[in-house]
């Protein structure tokens, strides 16, 4: 196997940036387990990290193929579900009536829109960064942009793939709810496009690895691929990274945005934990179950690997002596960052353990890359979204 982090050392300083994305590409790739899982990611990881497709165009075509059930009985075939329909419905709210006319400083350091240490001060210095006093907040606002950017693009994610879910699930209550879950989705979309264009003032484009989780889930033609990748993988980080940003901003109209949005998430993972769980013990064959154990895997450390705000640097640094592998480990270490992967995949892990996931196979490869510590969390069935509030509210990790 290629030792990356030699053949980086052996590079020339302009060399190693040129290739430095290319070389975390095939080192992502190096790493994945299964080929049929490689197979099936390739072609998205081929728009998305090499060709940029997110990032060329202001819209992208993506081909999307997929069987649409028709249910002609109508019947109420799971209960479970039923009651989270309920549910949804009596929980829709209107973007429109936050309260919107809040005054909104994205410098102000009294009411910071993320917290001051999602990049270390002292470890910035010591390869060349220096942010002092205005220049701080100058980078929290550029953080908090980026971070909401990113909860953007995986919103309109989201809402496409919830629309071809409910086309493709073959249980009717499946389809009542996922069409709540369209609905709660492009009102996410709303909510959090108007925040960035009104009260931060500057938008990021699409992180190339989650185009590519995006790209792998809108063109798979398997629904269950599209139920794991969307409701327990983009959702449930999606989760983690909400309550992360709800316990640490101090900026009132997005925490009170951020409580609703948690919310519906919260439903979200639900529904894909009751729509998967049967369906992974006792439909899937041994080899298919395998194949998923690993899909999940990979796109965990894709995810992983998503949030190093390469956007953030491009912006700052590209062109200068700090280099993308030094920014990549200013990213890792931080702390605020470090309790953002944290929460993160706290709520992530627990649900793949939840519909069966987490065998004894794959859990070594998830303890080598570092999220062994979440295997025992509570599963999206065990906690209902009103108390993952209260316990963001009590709890600051």
């Amino acid at each position: 196997m290629v030792d990356f982090n030699t053949l980086r050392q052996k590079l020339p300083h302009a060399v190693n940036e040129r290739l430095d994305p290319w070389l975390e590409t095939a080192e992502i790739f190096s790493e994945m387990r299964n080929p049929r899982v490689m197979g099936s990611m390739a072609p998205s990881a081929v728009r998305g990290l090499i060709l940029k497709s997110g990032k060329r165009h202001i819209r992208t075509d993506m081909p999307a193929s997929h069987d649409a059930h028709f249910n002609w009985s109508y019947d109420h075939d799971h209960p479970e579900m039923q009651a989270l329909y309920e549910r949804a419905k009596q929980a829709q709210w209107n973007g429109s009536h936050l309260p919107w006319s809040t005054s909104v400083d994205p410098l102000n350091p009294e009411k910071p829109l993320a917290p001051l240490d999602l990049l270390d001060l002292d470890a910035a210095r010591s390869v060349g960064i220096n942010l002092q006093g205005p220049d701080r907040m100058r980078m929290v606002h550029s953080m908090a942009g980026w971070m909401l950017s990113q909860f953007l693009h995986g919103e309109q994610g989201a809402l496409m793939a919830s629309a071809q879910v409910t086309e493709a699930v073959p249980f009717m209550d499946g389809k009542y709810y996922g069409a709540t879950q369209v609905m709660d989705e492009a009102r996410h979309v709303e909510v959090f496009h108007r925040y960035l264009s009104e009260k931060v003032g500057k938008m990021y484009q699409v992180n190339d690895n989650l185009f590519v989780i995006i790209d792998a889930l809108m063109t798979d033609s398997r629904w269950d691929i599209k139920f794991l990748g969307m409701q327990i993988m983009v959702e449930g980080l999606a989760l983690g990274a909400f309550g992360f940003l709800y316990q640490y901003t101090q900026e009132p109209l997005l925490k009170e945005l951020l409580k609703y949005v948690i919310q519906d998430e919260a439903r979200h993972v639900h529904y894909g934990v009751l729509a998967l769980r049967d369906h992974v013990t006792q439909v899937l064959t041994p080899r298919e179950r395998q194949e998923r154990e690993d899909w999940a895997y990979e796109v965990a450390l894709l995810m992983r690997n998503r949030f190093m705000a390469y956007e953030v640097y491009e912006e700052w640094f590209e062109g200068t002596r700090v280099t993308r592998q030094q920014w990549r480990q200013l990213i890792m270490n931080s702390p605020g960052m470090q309790r953002f992967r944290k929460i993160m995949f706290t709520r992530l892990v627990p649900n793949v353990r939840e519909i069966g996931l987490l065998s004894e196979r794959i859990r070594p490869a998830y303890e080598q890359a570092g999220l062994g510590v979440y295997f025992s969390g509570k599963a999206a069935s065990e906690l209902s979204g009103d108390q993952m509030i209260a316990e963001l509210d009590q709890h600051k990790i």
